[in-house]
């Protein structure tokens, strides 16, 4: 019921009679929201106990070299690219643990589990993933505990149980107001908007999304939803999406969200091709490089971010002291290298930062 009551509330001055009608609310998830002020108020720290999983009886792996994998989503993007490459250099920096990248090439959840199991069953002292389904992927990764193999997650996080510990790039809520205030100020406040999503069932995103219906329907109360598809972080898949919102919505599309790093470029493309710069705006995650081409002939205004190196860096860094035993359950915070001290949110989560928006004016000072 809460996605439908969402949707009337964003759908709210949508046309009537023969035109437009709302469409039911679809790629956002069923948990609570928590949306920040609409005059950008920091949101006070919620204390919560530690709700991660713990391996059975794990070796003592302090300061020994470890063998660690990491499986993301999938391979061969530019966002995992990145964060693979974060990896890649804290192991360096670390100097005892050999680390890889390894998983499917297209954002399927049982592909990505096959991986995993092959990684548990060969053998390897550490997992660090990023979900495709946080229910799906949960028992392999309870798998691995149960077989003492350290688990983090990061981007996309599991069910809380099945890893030890999540690092997330940015909040949700910051994540949300982000991308809906550049929105707003880009396209409009009654301007009619759509989504190009990954999956429904993709954690973060479907995070994300949950907390832009609520965080629009209290700050931009007149923005109006259009429609939210799925494109399976496929560049082809996502062109053709955002082309089809274009040429079914007309004048009454001013605004796509991309929520992916292939969404979001794919987006400006479709864009650009029909001949609609300044006309709609792309507002949406992606690698600053990718977006480069869009933001520079000033199609695209603005590109909402972190930077995924250092998310796979802290990643690692995180593991890397699981590992050691210095991160415990109730730490506040966690020692992660050239980043400093990252703060303990929600639990059992760590948080990397807040989200950055990439503009014309410092695009080009951003290599990833």
């Amino acid at each position: 019921m809460k996605k439908l009551t969402l949707a009337a509330i964003l759908g709210l001055g949508l046309m009537s009679g023969s035109a437009l009608a709302a469409s039911a609310w679809t790629g956002g998830d069923d948990l609570p929201t928590n949306p920040l002020a609409c005059d950008g108020t920091p949101a006070a720290a919620v204390a919560k106990p530690f709700d991660g999983g713990v391996p059975t009886n794990p070796p003592d792996r302090k300061g020994k070299k470890i063998t660690v994998v990491d499986v993301p989503k999938l391979i061969g993007i530019g966002y995992f690219n990145a964060t693979s490459k974060g990896i890649a250099d804290a192991a360096a920096e670390l100097g005892n643990v050999d680390a890889k990248t390894d998983g499917p090439t297209k954002a399927n959840i049982d592909e990505q589990i096959t991986f995993l199991d092959n990684y548990i069953t060969s053998g390897v002292d550490g997992i660090l993933f990023a979900a495709n389904d946080p229910v799906a992927i949960a028992p392999v990764l309870k798998k691995a505990l149960e077989k003492g193999i350290n688990v983090v997650g990061y981007d996309a996080n599991s069910t809380p149980d099945a890893r030890q510990w999540f690092v997330n790039q940015a909040q949700f809520n910051g994540i949300a107001k982000a991308l809906v205030d550049n929105m707003a100020k880009e396209a409009g406040e009654d301007a009619g908007v759509a989504i190009v999503t990954s999956t429904f069932t993709t954690p973060n995103q479907a995070r994300w999304i949950a907390e832009m219906a609520t965080y629009a329907a209290q700050c931009h109360p007149k923005m109006k939803w259009l429609e939210t598809v799925e494109a399976q972080e496929d560049n082809n898949l996502s062109f053709n999406q955002a082309t089809t919102l274009i040429n079914k919505y007309g004048d009454d599309l001013k605004g796509i969200f991309g929520m992916t790093s292939v969404a979001t470029p794919a987006s400006a493309e479709a864009v650009t091709q029909a001949s609609k710069c300044g006309k709609i705006s792309v507002v949406g995650l992606a690698t600053p490089n990718a977006m480069k081409p869009y933001v520079e002939k000033e199609c695209v205004k603005s590109v909402v971010l972190w930077n995924p190196v250092d998310l796979g860096y802290a990643a690692m860094m995180v593991l890397r002291s699981v590992a050691d035993g210095t991160l415990q359950p109730g730490a506040t915070s966690v020692k992660a290298g050239k980043l400093g001290d990252l703060q303990v949110i929600n639990g059992s989560e760590i948080l990397l930062g807040s989200p950055y928006t990439f503009t014309k004016e410092n695009i080009g000072q951003f290599d990833f």
